[in-house]
């Protein structure tokens, strides 16, 4: 039997969140894009039509945007890493990847961006 392997892209959740390091970035809630790709096999998922034999991406946005919106990070790389655990918190997450970005973090720069990958050994 062939192993399919599904993958689940989460993109463009905007979301508003205190980051940063700075006085006004500690004060005042800023927006972040984030973008969520998980892979698993799916064979059992695409033979059974049943939503146990599959990664509910519903459950994990709703972990991730709690996550995101109820806590405060000085850097993009913890955000990055939180949300990326869990992205890959499944048994069956064979590999995640997590791009965070803040936009208007520079001047004359659409956006800053920060993308972490996990990968099952």
């Amino acid at each position: 039997m062939n192993s399919e392997l599904a993958v689940i892209r989460i993109k463009n959740l905007r979301l508003r969140t205190y980051i940063g390091i700075n006085d006004d970035e500690i004060a005042n809630r800023q927006d972040v894009i984030i973008n969520v790709k998980i892979q698993y096999p799916a064979e059992k998922a695409t033979v059974s039509d049943n939503m146990d034999d599959a990664l509910n991406y519903r459950t994990i946005t709703k972990k991730i945007i709690a996550l995101v919106e109820n806590n405060q990070f000085g850097l993009l790389e913890k955000m990055t890493s939180d949300v990326l655990a869990i992205a890959s918190e499944h048994p069956w997450v064979c590999t995640a990847s997590v791009e965070i970005d803040k936009p208007h973090a520079l001047r004359f720069a659409d956006s800053v961006s920060l993308e972490l990958t996990y990968q099952e050994n």
